[in-house]
């Protein structure tokens, strides 16, 4: 019996030589697609993440049409927050609203304790159909949010600009916060696990919030905790580390932990990398909005990552955040297609 062939995100995650850059893009399944605007058009964005087969039919949409080299888990940051009993609800056009937010001590202690196993099983499911469908050619990546963002979500009860519930909380409760980050902190990493256990191959934690923070903020209420969910992963499991916003907090993020290092578009890839040091592997970091400018200009923005990253092993093509709903189709296959040609050793 042979052994599998190499996956060249895999290698690129160990920082091992690959015959060119990977690329998968975060968001790479979205309203920009209109094969997922047609199953949205049948179920509703919660009824979607709780139905295996649907949402394992969309995290494989854009294997077969982009050319990716991974598929990523089709799912939201928040589902491990409804079990917590805060009224989380998906409206549309607004986005996901927390009902009774974390605001005291008090509150704290009156979240429902979360068995991540029983809490949502339907992920898990997602997880074997999509890897089963996947078998050795792509590999499969689960995510989560961090302890930070979701705890931002308990405590604003929405998206935010400002973030000043949460900062008030941090700093006026501050064994509360802490309190309510270790519980997410081990919720998050039973989560990532459980998704590991039926076959996700490497995980990303999404910060996506964590760019509102100060360095000093970011050390003292968030770094303990996110470095424990990263030190709880299943052993030799890649696990990518991203944020946004995140220039002045990357070397803080990596001593969290973390295989790869996500970047956003507002540093640039080589002397970010250069900085950080060439035994961590680096994932990123085109601006999504170029993505709706001419194929000349993205692949002109393409080569200017590429040559950033110069070939070294360790380098994931990716956006610095999510595709826009507003993108082309053909911009974003056009996209692997050029990382491809032009990383090719």
């Amino acid at each position: 019996m042979s052994a599998p062939r190499p996956l060249p995100l895999l290698q690129a995650c160990r920082r091992e030589p690959t015959p060119y850059t990977p690329v998968w893009l975060m968001r790479q399944a979205g309203r920009y697609m209109p094969e997922y605007r047609a199953m949205r058009a049948r179920h509703g964005f919660l009824e979607l993440c709780k139905t295996p087969e649907a949402a394992a039919e969309v995290t494989l949409q854009p294997v077969k049409r982009l050319g990716v080299d991974a598929a990523i888990l089709f799912a939201d940051i928040l589902l491990v927050l409804e079990p917590l009993g805060v009224g989380l609800e998906y409206t549309r056009g607004d986005g996901p609203r927390i009902h009774r937010p974390v605001r005291s001590a008090a509150d704290v202690e009156r979240l429902k304790p979360v068995e991540v196993e029983q809490a949502v099983p339907f992920v898990f499911e997602t997880v074997r159909l999509a890897r089963q469908a996947l078998g050795d050619r792509l590999p499969l990546i689960g995510f989560a949010g961090a302890p930070f963002t979701l705890a931002s979500y308990l405590i604003e009860g929405g998206a935010s600009r400002e973030f000043l519930h949460t900062k008030r909380f941090m700093r006026e409760a501050r064994s509360a916060w802490h309190a309510l980050m270790g519980r997410l902190a081990t919720v998050t990493a039973e989560y990532l696990n459980g998704q590991i256990a039926a076959g996700a191959q490497a995980v990303q934690l999404f910060d996506s919030w964590i760019g509102t923070l100060s360095p000093s903020d970011y050390r003292e209420f968030v770094l303990p905790h996110s470095r424990s969910v990263i030190a709880a992963i299943a052993p030799g499991v890649p696990v990518i580390h991203f944020g946004t916003g995140t220039a002045g907090l990357l070397p803080l993020m990596r001593e969290a932990g973390g295989d790869v290092l996500g970047l956003d578009w507002r540093v640039e890839l080589g002397p970010t990398w250069e900085r950080l040091g060439y035994d961590v592997a680096v994932q990123g970091n085109l601006d999504p909005g170029i993505l709706l400018t001419s194929v000349g200009e993205i692949r002109r923005a393409a080569a200017e990552i590429l040559a950033g990253a110069a070939g070294r092993p360790g380098h994931i093509f990716n956006l610095g955040h999510g595709v826009h709903q507003e993108t082309p189709v053909d911009h974003v296959r056009a996209l692997v297609d050029m990382v491809h040609d032009m990383s090719a050793r």
